[in-house]
């Protein structure tokens, strides 16, 4: 199985790469669902909505600013290092589309990536609209404020009840409907429409790789199913 997968990835001139949560729980990063998954101790109702942002900014701010501690602290791991040297040795037919907010994986080297769930590390201004990185942990002032205008700033993060962002989902739309092989890797496969992306790709006849701990939604659907971590799995078949 490894050695099959790893054939495909070496031939594919088209691929298309979607990750999840667990790609970054092996550099310690918290994940949202299963056992000891953030949303069992934490209600998305109160830090991870509009709703929850206007009626208490402060707690929210407080939780991200955590969580951005978190992810400073953490550094990539060996899967995000293989895909990052996957891209440099081809980088033309390479898409990386992931829903994690961490970063890890532009800080292992990645560049052709997709955020369907924004950046922890990019705030918006809830005034001007103006969008910056910044990388400070812990925030100095929580509200942030914007420099420009001095209105407060959010995370520039999709929370539930947002739409994502247009031009990444019909960037990653676009690559799993035209790659030759998607590579599936620590997503729980339930959280749409990233969700969507595998089955979009193995309707338009692309073979499908899922590494991932455990079954997931997208296990019957993958020609090849590599049972257990990212880290261990990638550089065997990507490197």
């Amino acid at each position: 199985m490894t050695q099959q997968a790893r054939d495909w990835l070496a031939q594919a001139r088209r691929v298309c790469v979607l990750t999840g949560a667990g790609i970054s729980a092996e550099s310690g990063v918290p994940t949202f669902r299963g056992s000891g998954g953030l949303w069992r101790e934490f209600r998305a109702e109160d830090l991870a909505t509009p709703g929850a942002f206007e009626r208490d900014p402060k707690l929210v701010w407080e939780w991200y600013d955590w969580r951005r501690g978190v992810v400073s602290a953490a550094r990539p791991n060996a899967g995000h290092e293989a895909l990052a040297e996957y891209e440099r040795r081809r980088p033309d037919g390479f898409t990386l589309v992931t829903q994690n907010v961490d970063g890890l994986h532009e800080r292992a080297g990645s560049r052709a990536v997709e955020r369907l769930h924004g950046s922890l590390w990019r705030v918006r201004c809830t005034g001007c609209g103006r969008e910056v990185e910044d990388d400070r942990a812990p925030l100095p002032e929580l509200p942030p404020r914007c420099g420009e205008c001095g209105a407060m700033l959010r995370p520039g993060v999709v929370w539930f009840g947002e739409m994502l962002p247009e031009a990444a989902l019909e960037a990653a739309v676009a690559a799993a409907s035209s790659c030759e092989v998607m590579l599936v890797v620590g997503t729980s496969a339930v959280v749409y429409p990233a969700a969507s992306l595998a089955p979009l790709a193995r309707r338009a006849g692309a073979r499908l790789i899922e590494v991932n701990v455990e079954e997931t939604p997208a296990s019957g659907l993958a020609d090849v199913h590599l049972r257990g971590s990212a880290g261990v799995a990638l550089p065997r078949i990507l490197l």
